[in-house]
């Protein structure tokens, strides 16, 4: 009984203390990924607390935390941007509803089977048009929107900001955020109990302050006040193709990257695995509550959950008390957030946007899946140049198209029998992706000959292949075989 009081109470510890990380972790995020899509700093905090209250208290995955991601910041951008933050409600709660559907429906698992190189293009095409937007916030300018119209504008912003004193000042703070979270990873020991990116965006802040620099603060209105339920004029825009897409997309984006993060969590500890459909149910009820409250949606984030286990957490406790802690601060301190400079979330959003670069996986799969690569890369850049619905659906059809090219292969062996005869053997999967050289193996026999074509080794024939073979067939020997010889067979 002591033993067992003794642990109950160890673990109990762990977990108020990998709590308070995990909070430290995700408050500039929370902050920085509400900004980055255009919203007021507040509604990202509302998505941290409730994935901890809400999300933290379901099954599904006991370590792994929810809250605003950047690889949600594009969608979330484009969509207020498309059809107003008063919509934004409306577009969060049916992709919850719908994750609920999905999960009850048992389809969670199903998103393990996505292609991993379109799951890596499409964190790519999403880090890219991040860092593409967040260039201009680091110097305290509006993005012009989509990623061409970003990356075409870069040129013109440039100049704009050299030319600008004050946003040479927001770009220092930026770039001093990204050296410091990048140099602290570089420090060992418990050093690394403080977050990277809360002590980055503290010591801009007190710079920022200190200094009294020209620079954007985030803007405040109050916890209460950025809780913008969705109207019931709202949901008439469900009429809307472009909004039903939105909705399919926030759905689809959110869920694999929950379920990946989930699977990434799993091999970070000994504990009880995933349960996918539960996770992709708790992930549907967090976000059917953000959208009541208007909030950004959520998704399972690895950097927080990885911060979670490395901390010691051994239950869900630790998820749902992070929730409190942030739940607190918005409450008590709300006018710290006004002290931030925007600057200084654009850098931490940049970083977070190279981290979604598969640049050191790129050069191997490269050298030994070619084919993946290029998926890989054409995902991101369709993201890029189009948006995220299109850019995954090209990246999915070519994963598709490869996978089927090779599992189609067939082997062609044409041997001379003698006697004036040709026999064909065909070997494997035969599909209308390998049609053409079938045809023009058989096409190029001699018409002199008859010919004995044996299909006994193939493991599959489909119809466009039956019916050219049988076409074929039937017009060689209408055409070219002597009464004395056998036809094609």
């Amino acid at each position: 009984m002591t033993s067992h009081f003794s642990s109950l109470r160890s673990a109990l510890r762990t977990d108020v203390t990998s709590s308070l990380v995990v909070f430290l972790v995700a408050l500039p995020l929370c902050v920085g990924v509400a900004i980055a899509a255009g919203v007021p700093a507040e509604l990202g905090l509302i998505t941290g607390i409730v994935g901890g209250l809400v999300t933290g208290l379901l099954p599904g995955s006991s370590l792994q935390v929810s809250g605003p991601a950047a690889g949600l910041t594009v969608l979330v951008f484009t969509a207020v941007k498309d059809y107003g933050l008063a919509a934004l409600g409306v577009l969060v709660l049916l992709t919850g509803l719908l994750q609920l559907a999905l999960g009850a429906l048992r389809l969670g698992r199903w998103f393990r089977a996505i292609s991993l190189s379109v799951v890596h293009g499409m964190l790519a095409g999403i880090g890219l048009v991040l860092i593409a937007g967040q260039l201009y916030a680091l110097g305290d300018r509006e993005a012009p929107g989509s990623g061409t119209s970003n990356i075409a504008g870069l040129p013109g912003h440039v100049a704009d900001v050299a030319a600008s004193r004050p946003a040479l000042t927001a770009i220092g703070v930026g770039i001093g955020t990204i050296v410091v979270m990048t140099l602290w990873k570089k420090v060992h020991g418990r050093a690394q109990l403080l977050p990277g990116p809360l002590l980055a965006v503290g010591t801009a802040t007190a710079v920022t302050a200190v200094f009294d620099l020209p620079v954007k603060r985030v803007e405040v209105t109050g916890l209460v006040e950025a809780v913008q339920p969705p109207g019931l004029g709202e949901f008439i825009r469900l009429v809307d193709v472009g909004v039903v897409a939105t909705i399919v997309t926030f759905t689809l984006v959110a869920s694999a990257e929950s379920l990946f993060s989930a699977a990434a969590v799993d091999r970070l500890h000994e504990g009880p695995k995933t349960d996918y459909d539960k996770e992709l149910m708790a992930q549907g009820a967090g976000n059917a509550v953000c959208g009541l409250l208007g909030a950004v949606p959520m998704t399972s984030v690895i950097v927080r959950s990885a911060a979670n286990v490395q901390a010691g957490a051994r239950t869900r406790l630790s998820r749902v008390l992070h929730g409190v802690w942030l739940l607190l601060f918005a409450a008590i301190l709300p006018d710290a957030l006004g002290m931030i400079p925007t600057a200084a979330l654009a850098g931490v959003l940049i970083h977070a946007g190279f981290k979604l670069l598969p640049l050191k996986e790129l050069g191997p799969l490269w050298r030994e899946h070619r084919g993946e690569a290029v998926i890989l890369v054409i995902t991101a850049g369709a993201i890029l140049f189009t948006n995220m619905f299109e850019g995954v659906l090209v990246g999915l059809v070519l994963a598709v198209t490869k996978a089927a090219w090779e599992v189609s292969h067939v082997h062609i062996d044409v041997a001379d029998s003698g006697e004036g005869r040709v026999r064909v053997r065909i070997q494997g999967n035969a599909t209308f992706l390998r049609l053409p050289r079938i045809l023009d193996t058989l096409e190029n026999l001699p018409v002199d000959r008859s010919v004995e074509l044996n299909l006994a080794g193939l493991r599959h024939l489909d119809h466009a292949c039956m019916t050219a073979l049988q076409n074929w067939a039937d017009q060689r020997n209408a055409r070219t075989v002597p009464s004395d010889r056998a036809p094609a067979t």
